[in-house]
């Protein structure tokens, strides 16, 4: 199966051509985007992709995009491209979170893991996982204040994971057992995502929204606009 993987969640994107099955997988190539960019090059990068590889889009079996958390337009950029490509094409659509991400990618099978990532003014989006048999199954995904957390109990045997530095140094000044991990990039989604289309864990293209946890400054202040009837 031959997959276009796509995050454009944070400051630093990246797309990534990936190739696999149930039992190999391989990333052909892996391309980095700078974030403030991914509207105007998010599908020619996509088509030079492709063409570095001699291949054509009808070649491509499915897409895979990072959903959320994260950057507000980053998010819906990634999101629509790839559904629109999905549409044209009529290709399979995987969506994974980047919280999913990190603990299938740094965690330890068998065990439960939480994802830390920042969300900005102090805030932090959390996602417990289960890990069994190279799935995350999701327990709850929420956010919180950062010094909030960082004084809870921590909960359960499994790992605390960040990709954060600053993050990382907050829940270790609070004594938190934290590990500071490598960002995951669109192979590592792609690898994740592949497993999800040979599955047929897939997305509606047409429904499929993303998923910010939180709303974005643009609803809650029109919300709070809005005067009832």
């Amino acid at each position: 199966m031959l997959i276009v993987s796509v995050d454009t969640s944070g400051r630093k994107g990246s797309i990534a051509l990936c190739r696999g099955d149930s039992d190999s997988f391989e990333v052909l190539q892996l391309t980095s985007l700078e974030g403030g960019t991914y509207s105007a090059e998010l599908l020619p990068r996509i088509a030079e992709t492709l063409q570095q590889n001699n291949l054509s889009k009808t070649e491509v079996d499915g897409f895979v995009v990072v959903s959320g958390p994260g950057s507000f337009t980053g998010l819906r950029v990634g999101l629509s491209t790839v559904k629109g490509l999905c549409e044209v094409l009529r290709k399979p659509l995987a969506t994974v979170s980047m919280l999913e991400a990190m603990v299938l990618t740094h965690g330890q099978a068998g065990e439960s893991a939480i994802a830390v990532l920042d969300a900005g003014r102090g805030e932090i989006y959390v996602g417990e996982y289960q890990l069994e048999s190279g799935r995350a199954t999701l327990v709850r995904e929420y956010i919180a204040k950062l010094d909030e957390f960082a004084a809870q109990p921590q909960a359960g045997s499994g790992d605390l994971l960040t990709v954060d530095e600053k993050v990382a140094e907050a829940l270790q000044a609070a004594n938190r057992n934290v590990i500071l991990v490598a960002p995951v990039n669109a192979g590592e989604i792609g690898r994740i995502g592949i497993r999800k289309l040979l599955s047929g864990e897939t997305a509606d293209p047409v429904t499929i929204d993303v998923n910010y946890i939180r709303r974005s400054d643009a609803e809650i202040f029109s919300a709070a606009k809005k005067t009832p009837c």
